[in-house]
């Protein structure tokens, strides 16, 4: 029987990474309410819900391709992330925490992946 996403730890992780980007952007000028953060935002929600749309597939395969555009928005916050640190929005000891908290949900996400394209 397979696993229910809410149980995996990759989901639990990147779950708890949205409201925390949410918090962050809610600090940003008014002019990027609709801009920056708002793709940090999507970027964010992106990450879990398609951990859990390939979950739900019936196919690894489906399950290996929705991990990878997970993988790509983790890619794709983590770029914003720096964009917002050279705007002055993220000082440069929350970006280190963000960082690691990127690592957090990275490893076991790339783990899933090679084990799913390996079987």
């Amino acid at each position: 029987m397979k696993q229910h996403y809410q149980n995996l730890t990759v989901w639990q992780r990147a779950i708890d990474l949205v409201p925390r980007v949410y918090q962050l952007t809610q600090n940003f000028p008014k002019h990027e309410t609709y801009g920056l953060g708002d793709q940090m935002r999507r970027a964010a929600v992106s990450i879990p819900a398609n951990i859990a749309e390939g979950q739900g597939r019936d196919h690894s395969k489906e399950f290996a391709y929705h991990l990878s555009v997970a993988k790509g928005s983790m890619a794709e916050l983590h770029t914003l992330l720096i964009v917002a640190w050279k705007l002055g929005y993220v000082n440069e000891q929350a970006m280190n925490q963000w960082e690691e908290a990127l690592r957090q949900v990275r490893r076991p996400l790339v783990g899933l992946l090679a084990k799913l394209k390996t079987s």
